[in-house]
């Protein structure tokens, strides 16, 4: 039974930093396609952030390039999402996703409908 739990979120300032965890459970030992995708009320889901999870094929939305950061902690269990110069239009319920198509140009396409995803966090920025 796989569980993906997030934490992290919060509210912060304009300018300000959060990192977002997310740890896993009930996966099996192969690489997984992993990431984090977010949605604002009344917008469609948009991907931010892929791995695979041997730290290849990492990519970013433009939005984000240069200010978030994903990684992958040393046990391989937990997801991070290091977010820094958080501005308003980063505020939206940030969703951890696993085992996904990441190897191509379409991983931030097919991060928002990953066969695993956790349950969100909310990240509000003002």
């Amino acid at each position: 039974h796989v569980q993906l739990v997030e934490s992290g979120g919060g509210s912060v300032q304009a300018g300000g930093s959060l990192r977002l965890s997310c740890e896993a459970s009930g996966l099996s030992d192969r690489r997984y396609c992993m990431g984090w995708f977010r949605q604002a009320p009344g917008k469609e889901r948009e991907g931010v952030a892929t791995m695979i999870s041997d730290g290849f094929y990492t990519r970013y939305a433009d939005s984000v390039q240069g200010r978030f950061t994903i990684s992958q902690s040393n046990a391989k269990n937990t997801l991070y999402l290091q977010m820094n110069s958080l501005k308003p239009e980063d505020t939206a319920m940030y969703f951890c996703a696993y085992d996904f198509y990441c190897t191509g140009p379409g991983a931030l396409r097919s991060v928002v409908a990953p066969r695993y995803r956790g349950q969100g966090t909310q990240v509000t920025v003002s």
